[in-house]
């Protein structure tokens, strides 16, 4: 499969030069054991070791010492869930070795991988997450507003770089494969038919504010087993949750949350969206749109904090962005021509914004007024990497 450079490769190598263990976590299948078999290329007779592999997983039936032979080494273990127990080990060999870069973990964010690493490892292990491609690291054409590669088939890799046939039956695989085998390997064990039914009303709700109860009575379940399927699905890099913004207003602020399927090519594929037509002509499309932003710009600039601002009485923002005491707003519409409501208007007149840009598909940036600006994703990005 093609390789294409990712943004997180200099991070990465910048941590194993100060830390003794890196964790590099993400949803399955976004490019983690390519990105991992990359760096180590670069560390003289480094050790690979998927642990999903019944060969290397037997190598490790006496870990210590196996760790000890190759204690001059990056070792990199793969799918570490499949073997939890092994982090009291880790312990031992990295205070042994004191260097830094001794081991490259990678993991699909299981329950057990935090807890066990967080436990053991205190102090000694550093984590990075790894999305699926981001719009920078692709080749899709700039020259198009709407980036329909990138956005109709999403960011995993096998979804991205085949053709829209073949990416759609991936997608779909994907979904069932996740469903029936990852969530159990991953200790999360739900009926896969009320995941999958979960999955797809979020799908149909995508960015709404989520209304959990309603989410269980619809289910037959409890509001409390809702919420633990939605954290299951969150813990897997699935969805992502975003709170409203919470500061100490003299509002009537909105308190639910919103729920976005992190992935537009996993949103299309639980949706049925095959194409870039059907999706456009979709009432998903603009929902859809929004979450090809925000997650770009969350990949982009994960050290800052993000929320959205809603008010009772229709004060709005998609993405405020706080960076120290600076807060800026982030405006999100599906069209050539966008228009802010009054509501967006006020809503930065609440929070004091700064600054504020509307990402729209236009060639060309311009002003709305004279601290709002409307731009292209990549647009916004290259002003945001100035604050």
């Amino acid at each position: 499969m093609k390789y294409l450079v990712r943004n997180t490769e200099l991070k990465v190598q910048e941590l194993l030069e100060n830390f003794p263990a890196v964790a590099l976590l993400g949803p399955r299948q976004c490019g983690k054991s390519t990105l991992a078999r990359h760096i180590i290329d670069g560390y003289p007779e480094s050790v690979y070791l998927d642990l999903e592999n019944p060969d290397d997983l037997v190598k490790l039936n006496e870990p210590t010492l196996f760790f000890r032979q190759y204690s001059d080494k990056l070792i990199c273990l793969d799918e570490i869930q499949r073997k939890p127990e092994i982090f009291s080990v880790l312990r031992h060999i990295i205070d042994k070795n004191q260097r830094n870069g001794q081991f490259l973990i990678l993991g699909s964010a299981s329950p057990d991988l935090l807890k066990q690493s967080s436990e053991s490892l205190a102090g000694r292990i550093v984590y990075q997450e790894l999305s699926p491609f981001v719009l920078s690291e692709t080749d899709v054409s700039l020259k198009d507003p709407l980036y329909k590669g990138f956005w109709t088939k999403g960011g995993f890799p096998r979804s991205f770089l085949n053709n829209d046939g073949m990416s759609f039956i991936w997608r779909k695989s994907f979904i069932q494969t996740f469903l029936e085998r990852d969530l159990s390997g991953l200790g999360i064990n739900y009926p896969p038919e009320s995941m999958n039914r979960l999955w797809k009303m979020l799908a149909h709700s995508q960015g709404q504010l989520a209304n959990l109860s309603a989410l269980g009575n619809s289910m037959g379940i409890s509001h409390t087993m809702l919420r633990s399927y939605v954290e299951a699905l969150q813990q897997t890099y699935m969805i992502r949750i975003l709170q409203p913004w919470s500061g100490n207003l003299k509002k009537r602020l909105v308190k639910s949350p919103k729920i976005y399927i992190r992935d537009s090519g996993i949103l299309h594929a639980l949706l049925q969206i095959p194409d870039f037509d059907t999706l456009y002509a979709h009432p998903v499309a603009g929902a859809s749109w929004e979450t090809m932003v925000i997650e770009n710009i969350i990949q982009h600039f994960p050290d800052f904090e993000y929320s959205f601002y809603r008010t009772s009485h229709g004060s709005e923002i998609d993405l405020v962005i706080q960076k120290g005491i600076k807060t800026y707003a982030l405006e999100i519409k599906l069209s050539s021509a966008p228009k802010l409501s009054a509501g967006f208007y006020n809503a930065m007149d609440d929070l004091n914004i700064e600054k504020a840009w509307v990402v729209a598909p236009v060639e060309s940036a311009f002003p709305l007024k004279e601290n709002v600006m409307v731009g292209s994703l990549e647009f916004v990005i290259g002003e945001m990497e100035k604050l």
